[in-house]
């Protein structure tokens, strides 16, 4: 074998567990060191995996939305937009951010070292993101958004995807959740980052505050995913910073979680998980819930607009922009945590929706200062819901995990198609009020909530049927329960009796 073949073969060994059934790799499950020993494993990942993409997230977010803090300090004049390029600006980036995830979870899936694959990710958009800076006309400001796309593309359905790898589905939510914050807490920090640079850059070395904001962004980014491929873990099997009882301990965790490994069939292709995905009707479902439910919370994208219907100058509107943001992140990590220890998904998530909707009829109905500023709290706070469509999506189809991979994909893919339509429902001639883009948003989640229902219906079915198919394997299934009985050191049938107490949550 060449030396090529070997670094190939070394990548793309996904279905290898890099654990031996030698009797140290065992200590760790033993009853009198267990409890300590998923204490000490799941704090460091909370701090090496959630923290690192969290923060990421932020800077995700931030770089994605700089340039509707900087249409309120003269983009739009100095490129030249008109107000449906600047729409086209904001929504070009979802035509190559959608598509790309579902090619990008299938790698994901099949490479070794995912922290290299996301930090590179990130350096990338970094990068683009500053080269924003420079831009002289619409075409230049369309091209860099179209390739901030790509390599953002990577990140959230692959992290998620990462964390799925790591957390069981009693950790998930939470985990998720704070990972979740970061798009939440950036639209907070992101304007008060905004205001101090566009309030204190206009004119240094000759260059407009805007550009500023990019350069400084994008240079930030890029130095956080250089360290991303330090901080962040692999996969449970080959991380380098894990003792081989540490590996076989949060392997086994997920055996339990699930009463199969998370491991692919051997003979499995890299197309294989997409023709699962493609197939389970769950996956459309989820993926036409998603989109609905992006579009009803696409004011997102134009925060900063609508706080600046209020009647305040630029730094103030960026300043009044960043509360809604805290207290929604605030409601996220209480509302997951329950969830995790509830176990319930559906009502989690719609009802922070229907809070969205309340806050969109508050909005219709006045244009009073105070009332539409709470009104911004409300919406907000529909971000809380969205923080678990991904985590549900891992829950309802854990494995195997190239399908899971697709799944995640498609789902985070076709509903940021709701950005993409998004971006033209908040036309500035309907503002001050906003009221007809208020409507397609409000009426976009209740679908998605009457989709959410569906699903848990769905669900609610299945788990009836479940004792019954828990006794009928396909070849796939068949070697993961193997695994997991070699993993834990049990009989077969012992594991096959393990995984017919496995249900979904809904």
């Amino acid at each position: 074998m060449s030396l090529g073949q070997k670094k190939t073969e070394s990548l793309f060994t996904e279905n290898v567990v890099a654990v031996q059934d030698e009797p140290d790799d065992f200590v760790l499950l033993k009853v009198e060191n267990r409890k300590a020993a998923e204490r000490r494993v799941v704090r460091r990942l909370d701090m090496r995996l959630t923290l690192t993409v969290a923060v990421i997230y932020v800077m995700n977010y931030i770089d994605r939305v700089a340039v509707t803090a900087a249409r309120l300090q003269g983009l739009e004049a100095d490129l030249g937009l008109s107000d449906v390029e600047y729409e086209t600006v904001i929504a070009v980036l979802f035509a190559s951010y959608s598509p790309a995830q579902i090619p990008s979870n299938m790698i994901l899936a099949h490479i070794s070292r995912p922290s290299f694959y996301i930090g590179a990710c990130v350096m990338a958009w970094g990068l683009t993101s500053a080269l924003t800076g420079v831009t002289k006309n619409f075409s230049g400001i369309v091209a860099c958004r179209i390739f901030i796309g790509l390599p953002e593309a990577a990140f959230y359905p692959g992290s998620m995807y990462l964390l799925s790898r790591w957390y069981t589905r009693g950790e998930l939510a939470l985990r998720s959740a704070a990972f979740f914050v970061g798009l939440i807490i950036s639209n907070a920090f992101g304007s008060l980052i905004a205001a101090g640079i566009l309030g204190n850059f206009q004119g240094k070395l000759g260059i407009a505050a805007w550009r500023w904001l990019f350069y400084i962004e994008g240079a930030v980014t890029m130095f956080i995913g250089l360290l991303a491929m330090w901080l962040l873990p692999d996969l449970p099997h080959n991380t380098r910073w894990m003792s081989p009882a540490e590996r076989r301990l949060v392997q086994v965790r997920l055996v339990e979680d699930v009463g199969e490994a998370d491991k692919d069939c051997s003979e499995a292709t890299i197309l294989d998980g997409f023709k699962l995905a493609i197939r389970d009707v769950k996956v459309w479902i989820f993926m036409l819930m998603c989109c609905s439910q992006i579009l009803g919370l696409s004011f997102i994208n134009f925060f900063p607009t609508l706080t600046a219907t209020l009647g305040y100058n630029t730094t103030d509107t960026l300043l009044l922009a960043a509360p809604p943001w805290v207290f929604a992140s605030i409601c996220c990590i209480i509302n997951a945590w329950n969830c995790d220890r509830t176990g319930e998904r559906y009502f989690h998530m719609a009802a922070w929706w229907w809070v969205t909707i309340v806050g969109y009829i508050i909005a219709l109905a006045t244009m009073s200062t105070g009332a539409r500023y709470f009104s911004l709290f409300l919406m907000s706070s529909g971000l809380c819901g969205s923080a678990l469509i991904l985590n549900w999506v891992s829950n309802t189809i854990p494995r195997p995990p190239a399908k899971r991979a697709v799944a995640i994909g498609l789902v985070n893919g076709m509903g940021n198609l709701g950005g993409l339509m998004g971006s033209y429902i908040w036309k500035a001639r309907w503002g001050p009020a906003y009221k007809q883009s208020m409507l397609i948003a409000l009426c976009s989640l209740v679908l998605s909530s009457i989709l959410g229902m569906v699903m848990r219906q769905m669900l609610i079915h299945e788990n009836k049927q479940w004792e019954r198919e828990a006794q009928e394997f396909t070849q796939g299934q068949r070697e993961r329960i193997e695994e997991a009985a070699r993993l834990e050191g049990i009989s077969f049938e012992e594991a096959v009796r393990r995984r017919r107490g496995f249900h979904y949550l809904y």
